[in-house]
């Protein structure tokens, strides 16, 4: 085994304007070197959702425009596509210096294939990824079902997504129901499925934190606003239970949040653009803005900050 050397190293919150509210992501600036197995053991080390290591472009891909090549490793295994992880290693290799091809967008490579990223408002966006849906086997729906503790007639709507990863999404019949869900977690990673809920809030209602029925996200709502974080209206309020990936919650998720708009855009019940929520329950306040360019292709965003910037032995 070679011996440990220095490699650039950051970690970017994703999905925020404020430091430690959102999802960080850790990324290695230089995976030159590196074999699966090293980097396996970097993520499982990190416990992040989502550890990423940055590499030049195959040829093929640089010739179609690709600026870098992603890696993207969660603590049980490597994913084809991620979003936080895209918006926060973008973020990254444009503070580390990089200099894309392109004036308008950046391109990168992963096992999913290219995903162009765009500036927005002072946010990232990643163009959302192809969508393929299908309806979820009986079996493993009731067993989700089961595990989080809800009945049938609390689920409006139920989807197998893919987007490169993988989850069964669940649309609710209120952001109540999704933020007092406790689930158990074993039995998810039993079943090895990803789940993503979401429920959508009238179009009068308050801001989100300020709705809930929980002390926690209350006094979380109240210590925010002492901060001045600035609140976009939310319609989608969202969580998503990884376990089968190592991860019981993920606090803010971009290709879970990608697939959820092509399939509930697709299926009349949102309109883009519009504001996400995610990660309350877990302390964070992740927002994912929605939007669709004039071909109709969505776009997923999201303010990145970063946090730790230094280097890594690996």
């Amino acid at each position: 085994m070679p011996a440990p050397r220095s490699r650039a190293f950051a970690q970017v919150d994703v999905f925020t304007q404020v430091a430690l509210r959102g999802n960080p992501v850790a990324v290695v600036l230089d995976g030159a070197g590196l074999d699966d197995a090293a980097m396996q053991a970097f993520a499982s080390w990190t416990q992040l959702s989502e550890t990423t290591f940055v590499l030049p472009p195959s040829a093929a891909a640089r010739a179609r425009g690709a600026d870098y090549q992603l890696r993207i490793f969660t603590p049980g295994g490597e994913l084809p596509f991620a979003g936080h992880p895209t918006l926060g290693s973008c973020h990254a290799w444009l503070e580390h210096g990089g200099q894309p091809q392109s004036a308008q967008h950046i391109v990168q490579e992963c096992k999913k294939g290219l995903v162009t990223i765009a500036r927005q408002d002072g946010r990232l966006a990643f163009a959302a990824p192809a969508l393929a849906r299908t309806a979820p086997e009986p079996a493993l729906l009731a067993g989700v079902l089961e595990a989080l503790s809800l009945r049938p007639e609390q689920v409006l709507a139920a989807e197998q997504l893919d987007n490169g990863p993988q989850w069964l999404g669940l649309l609710l019949d209120s952001p109540e129901t999704v933020l007092l869900l406790d689930p158990d977690h074993a039995r998810l990673k039993a079943l090895k499925q990803k789940v993503g809920v979401a429920a959508l809030y009238p179009a009068e209602h308050m801001p989100a934190l300020v709705r809930r029925s929980s002390r926690e996200a209350r006094a979380f709502a109240q210590g925010a606003s002492a901060q001045g974080a600035a609140r976009p209206a939310v319609q989608l309020e969202v969580r998503a239970f990884a376990a089968a990936t190592g991860v019981n919650e993920d606090p803010v998720t971009g290709s879970l949040n990608a697939s959820l708009a092509q399939w509930l855009i697709a299926e009349g019940r949102l309109q883009a653009p519009y504001a996400a929520n995610q990660g309350s329950c877990l302390g964070r306040d992740g927002w994912v803005h929605v939007s669709a360019d004039a071909q109709g292709q969505l776009w997923i965003g999201g303010h990145t900050v970063g946090c730790i910037r230094g280097s890594v032995l690996l």
